[in-house]
């Protein structure tokens, strides 16, 4: 057997039972952290570790939102920990505290979530990868201007990104969303060559192939059919860029703004929201490094895990998780229509709050 074929036999077997793989990590995760994880003097035993229980519910609800619609976790992580937290706990937490939660619990859920969104048959893999290597400095970029930029200041400018997404998006016309439904008869062949899986080794029929024009025919694992094409690629770079900027300044931003650019350039919102995964969970842990070593480099803030308040990451990872792994069947079964409506409303109810986080901080 050539390395090529033994790869694409791993690649297939790995993703035929990522669920295994990815409800294995936070096994491993939870138990490493009970074992291994440095808790504050006099933190320990049942008192302790199950204190923050009731977060795994609003973590489970928030990871089953963000991903089925594509978006970053930290988008309703953050402002949850910093305007509902306190009023269920009694206390408010440190930004750093924050920033800690969330990226450790949007790790895992976005890696989920990618991972069964590609299994479903719902991620143009190609349109991912330029979208990701096209964002890459400007992610870079946005987490090294975070060190010295104000806080206030990129809340309020990526409130106004997002309210202004919300706008397109609720003026978006998506009557080319709803996919069709492919037979066994009707369906199509792989169109990367022996790299890709053939169709019948897949789950369910899914497949994808493109024409000499460029048209792309996609059949998720259900059978459900989508046509686009990859046209579009100058406006998706400007979403991307921008939303990339503040990805590595925020956390989240790349995500919210880069699917408007994929709707309006007609890819379809399924095929959208999929692609977006990996474009989200890649940048997303690029940032959470910059994050964690740039301070170091440049004499700001870094993230110090010897204060992590692990009995509350213990709850918010396995719920991520299992959100992530939820998200992909919810999407392929709601109406498109109702998607673009529930995303219009979040980006709006998002950008309210961070305003009234720039105001708090200003």
């Amino acid at each position: 057997m050539s390395a090529a074929s033994r790869s694409s036999r791993i690649q297939r077997l790995f993703l035929k039972y990522q669920h295994v793989f990815v409800f294995l990590a936070p096994v491993l995760f939870v138990t490493g952290v009970y074992v291994g994880a440095p808790t504050p003097e006099g933190a320990s035993g049942s008192s302790y570790w199950l204190e923050y229980w009731w977060l795994f519910p609003f973590f489970l609800l928030g990871a089953t939102t963000v991903n089925t619609i594509g978006i970053s976790g930290s988008a309703l992580f953050v402002p949850f920990l910093i305007f509902l937290f306190p009023l269920i706990a009694g206390f408010g937490l440190e930004s750093e505290t924050i920033v800690k939660i969330g990226l450790i619990s949007e790790s895992f859920g976005l890696s989920s979530s990618a991972l069964a969104f590609i299994q479903y048959g719902l991620v143009d893999r190609r349109l991912a990868l330029s979208l990701v290597v096209g964002a890459i400095p400007f992610v870079i970029g946005g987490a090294l201007l975070s060190f010295i930029i104000p806080e206030a200041v990129f809340q309020f400018l990526l409130g106004i990104a997002l309210t202004a997404a919300a706008y397109l998006l609720f003026r978006a016309d998506l009557d080319h969303e709803e996919p069709g439904e492919s037979s066994t008869e009707d369906a199509v062949s792989a169109d990367g060559g022996p790299e890709l899986p053939d169709d019948d080794e897949k789950i369910g029929h899914a497949g994808v192939s493109t024409d000499e024009e460029g048209v792309v025919t996609r059949v998720d694992r259900d059978g459900n059919d989508y046509r686009y094409t990859r046209q579009g690629y100058t406006e998706r770079f400007a979403n991307y860029s921008v939303g990339g900027m503040f990805q590595g300044l925020a956390g989240f931003g790349i995500g919210e703004l880069g699917i408007i650019s994929m709707l309006r350039t007609s890819v379809p919102v399924r095929i959208a929201i999929g692609t977006n995964h990996i474009v989200v969970a890649f940048t997303a842990v690029l940032a959470s490094l910059v994050h964690v070593f740039g301070g170091g480099i440049v004499g700001g803030h870094a993230v110090d895990l010897a204060t992590t308040p692990w009995n509350m990451v213990v709850f918010t990872v396995p719920a991520t998780v299992t959100g992530g792994q939820i998200a992909p069947y919810v999407a392929s079964r709601l109406d498109t229509k109702l998607i673009k409506k529930g995303v219009g409303a979040l980006f709006t109810l998002i950008a309210l709050a961070l305003f009234g986080i720039a105001v708090g901080l200003a």
